[in-house]
């Protein structure tokens, strides 16, 4: 469980043949092998470490899924620990598993802060609101507005200073997770329509 409060940016070492590399320091503090790591939005498991970098295995589903599979050396990436037990939802409750991708339309400024405009298939969009909470690339954000294919948000400065928002331009693509919570109202608003005599059998 993570919070979508993006703790540093990484810089990718090396990527391909199912590995990624990425060089980090904070989130270095603590690691051990077993570890889970949200790696722009998408939960992985640290399988090999050291002082300046820690290695994850990026399987087939995790590439259809993400944009993990564009990252290069270089690439830099949001970086965020699981959530302590003790810790502060700072953020909102994010799973690290990933629903789909969205793609930059728009980035226009508004003072010190973004606007940022984002397409998105539909499927992912049902579950996308007003006001709602939506992970972007791991950072928690909240929707400005929506419409069947596309949302909005708002990026303050020092969320753009502070995560992969700073390098990102119109046409990149970005790690979409809704929030877990519009997924279960769904499925229970079906359960409740489905007969009972028929609902073991989903």
């Amino acid at each position: 469980m993570f919070t979508g409060i993006v703790e540093e940016v990484g810089s990718v070492r090396a990527a391909g043949d199912g590995k990624l590399v990425v060089e980090a320091s904070e989130v270095l503090g603590d690691v051990k092998i077993g570890d889970s790591i949200s790696v722009n939005g998408a939960c992985l498991t640290v399988t090999t470490h050291d002082e300046s970098a820690f290695s994850v295995d990026v399987v087939p589903e995790t590439l259809r899924r993400t944009n993990l599979g564009e990252l290069e050396a270089g690439s830099p990436v949001n970086l965020e620990r699981s959530m302590p037990a003790d810790g502060r939802f700072g953020g909102h409750m994010v799973q690290g598993h990933i629903d789909g991708p969205a793609t930059i339309r728009s980035i226009d400024c508004e003072g010190d802060a973004q606007m940022v405009v984002f397409d998105a298939p539909a499927v992912v969009m049902r579950y996308v609101v007003e006001k709602g909470f939506i992970a972007v690339d791991g950072a928690s954000l909240t929707i400005v507005n929506c419409d069947n294919f596309s949302f909005s948000v708002t990026i303050i400065p020092h969320t753009r200073e502070n995560t992969v928002f700073k390098s990102k331009k119109v046409g990149d693509s970005v790690n979409l997770e809704v929030d877990i919570m519009a997924k279960y109202v769904e499925r229970l608003a079906y359960a409740a329509r489905v007969p009972v005599d028929t609902a073991d059998e989903l």
